[in-house]
């Protein structure tokens, strides 16, 4: 299969690594806009760009070549944040963390556990696709061989 820039594309799965990307590519800007729009400390801004960083090269690997090394950093960070934001909720009773150094009021707030969920399903979401493609790769080499 040739690309639009006329190199040839070695065949294997096309739509879920580039869906795998895709989604990889909008967990990095949702860190990137988490961290510009002041809603954590500066310290958490910082980690979220470093986050970021982190996953716009695997993001690149993934989308271009599938390779199995990136998918497998992109499953275990995603099960990172998995794991990090389900202590964040259950931490904060279930109200969600609080932003910008203010006092949490007596009033469950639901937004913040809402957005928690979100971000959670979002990266079990990432986990799974990386995951059940590292299978496909695997498969098909087997059968390759």
């Amino acid at each position: 299969m040739a690309t639009i820039a006329g190199r040839v594309r070695a065949s294997g799965p096309v739509l879920h690594p580039r869906i795998c990307a895709a989604l990889t590519a909008v967990s990095c800007v949702t860190h990137l806009w988490l961290a510009a729009s002041g809603h954590h400390d500066a310290w958490i801004g910082v980690l979220m760009i470093a986050l970021a960083a982190v996953c716009v090269p695997c993001t690149v690997h993934i989308w271009r070549h599938s390779r199995v090394g990136a998918l497998h950093q992109v499953t275990v960070s995603a099960l990172a944040m998995v794991a990090l934001h389900a202590v964040l909720l259950l931490g904060a009773g279930g109200a969600g963390h609080v932003h910008g150094g203010r006092p949490p009021s007596g009033v469950v707030d639901t937004t913040g556990a809402a957005q928690l969920l979100l971000v959670i399903g979002l990266e079990i979401a990432t986990a799974l696709l990386a995951s059940t493609l590292v299978a496909r790769l695997r498969r098909r080499a087997a059968v390759a061989h």
